[in-house]
């Protein structure tokens, strides 16, 4: 991600008690705007970030980060294995 850029301020209604700006950020970020991320926050979120990153993540923690319904969703769109949700999610939040 660029550092230069900084996160718009439209889109940091979305982390109000996070600080985003930090390397170890990036997945909370990534997280946040892809669960409820707005069109202005999706087109910042791809000039940022390669769509590569996107699908991999979807891959590595979005059965784990993401409801089903948005995991489902941007599998599709990223061209990204779902991946699984935990064991315990469906206790948890049952629309995982």
């Amino acid at each position: 991600m660029s550092r230069a850029a900084g996160l718009p301020e439209h889109t940091a209604r979305l982390f109000p008690n996070e600080d985003v700006e930090s390397a170890e950020a990036r997945g909370l970020l990534i997280e946040r705007i892809l669960e409820d991320g707005d069109g202005d926050d999706l087109r910042w979120l791809t000039a940022e970030v390669a769509e590569s990153e996107l699908a991999d993540w979807v891959t590595r923690a979005g059965g784990r980060k993401l409801s089903r319904r948005s995991r489902a969703y941007w599998s599709q769109v990223l061209g990204a294995d779902s991946g699984t949700a935990a064991a315990s999610a469906a206790t948890l939040w049952p629309l995982a």
